[in-house]
């Protein structure tokens, strides 16, 4: 290509910091750098290569910066440019952890992280009323996502059957009634559009490194076994099988084999995860964390980085002079597992699925798990909901202004489509000064 590498690792880089406002808000930026401005590739392309992301699981702004990275300047190309857009978060939510954990019990950082929790749950309720409009267009998709709704509400099932399930009655309902299966909509972009020559356009020839080489499938698939297997047998092997750090590695593992539909569609499986199944951090930690990763650059997902943090910082304060970095260590693993299938789903599988793209008996399942994803995500809202309105459980009083807060950050994404920043800005806000009247009152 004629865009030398050195000058798109310079963009990649900026785009790591830059790249704020969730998926949408990123892709927006990508499209208008990329097709608009730059011309590197062409509106058709790019649909193309979204439309594939949006397929796999994981984060898929990443793995679109990746596989356009990929196609550009071929393997290493792809691994720099998602790596980049993704180092510039992991620094800054270290960071913001360890301040968390720090000084987050001084009155004044509490009452900011007070205000911004009602905030994070109209965001993502939010999420879940965005996310349904995009994916859910007929009343059986409707009918999967009040089920998941109500299995993980009313049974408590965990997400992966959850998954599981709403593939099968996908893969089934594909074969029966297809047309109500059939994936709609690119995300939002807007109606295709030409801007003129791109340096990878509509007529351009896919590359030969991106052609399916059953060679190259197995020689790719036996690098990407080994970045998982080495990293995971030395956690395993200095710290034990048992312990926390090999436990982290799994864990999220299996959750970048969930996250279709986003990072709001794998955030109750890791909550499930890290407050109630290993107790790595509480339910209100799990909070503040959504509303620090929706405050950083990078994908949403990066949350898993205060997840690791917290739970390498915590385990390890009794005995140890400086936990820090035994929580750096927790955040690297999380974010190394969770992130490597999307590398490998990318550069190793985009050859091999490209060829399945827009057949319905691949992306039937998809558009089930999408629907029952929406459902999950209600069920999150709710719980968020639960305790920032009920602090103290049922039998405790309720946090009015919690509710107040709320409401106006409902407003303020529904009704006047403000970005999340700002909304999480007003909200902290608005806590800082419920602390500072309840302090003059007493």
């Amino acid at each position: 290509m004629n865009v030398p590498l050195g000058e798109a690792l310079k963009f990649w880089a900026k785009l790591g910091f830059i790249s704020f406002g969730g998926p949408a808000g990123q892709i927006a930026v990508l499209h208008q750098e990329l097709v608009e401005k730059r011309r590197w590739i062409s509106e058709r392309r790019f649909l193309h290569a979204l439309n594939y992301c949006m397929l796999l699981p994981g984060p898929e702004a990443q793995q679109l910066v990746t596989y356009i990275g990929w196609l550009m300047h071929r393997t290493w190309g792809g691994v720099l440019a998602g790596t980049l857009f993704v180092l510039p978060s992991l620094f800054i939510l270290i960071g913001l952890s360890w301040v968390y954990l720090t000084f987050g019990q001084v009155p004044w950082i509490a009452a900011i992280f007070f205000g911004i929790k009602p905030a994070v749950t109209a965001i993502v309720l939010h999420a879940a009323v965005r996310i349904g409009k995009r994916t859910i267009h007929n009343q059986a998709l409707r009918a999967i996502a009040l089920l998941s709704f109500l299995a993980i509400f009313v049974l408590n099932l965990a997400f992966p059957i959850i998954v599981l399930c709403a593939a099968l009655a996908g893969i089934w309902g594909g074969k029966r009634y297809p047309q109500y299966f059939q994936q709609t909509g690119s995300h939002g972009t807007g109606s295709e559009k030409h801007y003129g020559a791109a340096l990878i356009d509509d007529d351009t020839p896919t590359p030969d490194h991106a052609q399916f080489s059953a060679k190259k499938l197995i020689a790719q698939s036996s690098v990407a076994i080994l970045l998982w297997s080495i990293p995971f047998a030395t956690l395993a092997l200095l710290f034990g099988w048992q312990t926390l750090y090999p436990q982290i590695a799994w864990f999220f593992t299996k959750a970048a084999f969930l996250t279709f539909g986003g990072a709001y569609a794998v955030l109750p499986y890791v909550y499930q995860g890290a407050v109630d199944q290993f107790h790595w951090l509480s339910a209100g930690q799990m909070i503040d964390g959504l509303a620090l990763g929706e405050t950083t650059p990078g994908p949403l997902i990066m949350v898993v980085a205060f997840v690791g943090y917290l739970a390498g910082h915590i385990q390890n304060l009794i005995g140890n002079t400086n936990p820090f970095w035994f929580g750096v260590l927790g955040a690297c693993v999380a974010t190394w597992f969770t992130f490597l299938p999307s590398f490998f789903l990318v550069l190793v599988g985009g050859p091999l699925i490209e060829s399945t793209h827009g057949k319905l008996s691949f992306t039937a399942p998809l558009t089930a798990i999408s629907a029952a994803v929406v459902g999950v995500i209600a069920n999150l809202g709710l719980f968020f909901a639960y305790h920032v309105f009920f602090p103290h459980g049922l039998g405790g009083s309720i946090s009015w202004v919690s509710i107040a807060i709320t409401i106006f950050a409902g407003l303020a994404l529904f009704k006047f489509q403000k970005g999340v920043i700002s909304v999480l800005t007003g909200s902290a806000l608005a806590g800082l000064l419920s602390y500072l009247v309840t302090s003059l009152l007493i």
